[in-house]
């Protein structure tokens, strides 16, 4: 074994010592965010939902890069909360969109006396837009769409399919997940590495965690082409495609595909029912304001003809 010299010793010291600083560093910063997330959540649920905001903020949102420390195990770009585990990316971003369906729903007269009217429009439009996706795929992932956390995926997904008066913006990202699903060889660390991220191994999507290896892998993806097929293209008039598509998929085995199928089918059914329940509601409103009319007309007469008597 060769012996190393005093120069070799000192930065194969150094070395070791940048290593441990940056290990400890990094766990200092993954408890501090754990810390922070269980601090939102409890503000959360006891409605303080301001409070929570202002919490969680700070390890979703990029530091501007003045601010941003030479020993941050953060890339410049990146919100704290990219380089925590998986795990915790996931509870974080997933109460994040959570926390934002719920100030949807709090309706315009208490989002505004909550937050101010400014405010509570501007977490309402970014839910209501979509715009929330982009969002999360630049602060928390790089700006690498196909390294979302599947789970976050999953809750992005529900979030615009229950607020957004829009659909395709969902269908579009939802393809590109699937996508890549479909092909886990991409090579997302090259990508961030490419992309200037120093840390891009840590975004890395292997095999397993992007396709159906593991009982949770596939419970992931079944619930993803639920979400596609019989809600977003339904929402968007994709009636046969979302056939072909459950017909052609390689995830799906017979008896799950004949599942989806007659869940489709009976909610093309009960669209079509909808539909044309609305239509006679409407042919019963026309007749009775033509009834109205008639008999307006009527007693106009009447009254007119007895005025002339």
């Amino acid at each position: 074994m060769p012996s190393l010299n005093g120069d070799d010793y000192l930065s194969a010291s150094q070395q070791l010592s940048n290593s441990l600083s940056s290990l400890s560093s990094s766990r200092h910063q993954s408890s501090q965010i754990a810390k922070t997330y269980r601090q939102a959540a409890q503000l959360f649920l006891t409605r303080r939902l301001p409070e929570a905001l202002s919490t969680i903020e700070p390890i979703i949102t990029p530091e501007p890069p003045s601010q941003t420390q030479d020993n941050d195990d953060t890339p410049v770009g990146l919100a704290p909360i990219a380089s925590a585990s998986k795990t915790t990316r996931t509870k974080v971003w997933s109460f994040y969109l959570t926390f934002l369906n719920a100030v949807v729903e709090l309706g315009p007269e208490e989002g505004k006396h909550a937050f101010g009217s400014t405010q509570w429009k501007e977490l309402v439009s970014k839910t209501r837009s979509g715009s929330v996706w982009a969002e999360v795929v630049q602060h928390g992932y790089g700006g690498n769409e196909v390294a979302v956390d599947p789970d976050v995926v999953i809750n992005l997904a529900t979030l615009l399919l229950t607020h957004a008066p829009d659909q395709r913006l969902t269908q579009q990202r939802l393809e590109t997940y699937l996508s890549a699903l479909s092909n886990p060889t991409f090579d997302v660390a090259g990508h961030m590495m490419a992309a200037g991220n120093a840390n891009g191994a840590r975004m890395r999507r292997t095999h397993s965690a992007s396709g159906t290896n593991t009982p949770r892998d596939l419970h992931t993806h079944l619930k993803l082409l639920e979400l596609y097929t019989l809600h977003c293209l339904p929402r968007n008039g994709e009636w046969d495609y979302a056939r072909e598509f459950i017909m052609m998929s390689e995830v799906l085995d017979d008896e799950r595909k004949e599942a989806f199928l007659h869940a489709l089918y009976g909610l093309k059914e009960e669209q079509e029912n909808a539909t044309k329940r609305e239509e006679e509601l409407k042919e019963r409103q026309r007749e009775e304001l033509e009834a109205r009319r008639q008999r307006e007309e009527e007693e106009s007469r009447l009254a007119e003809q007895r005025r002339l008597e």
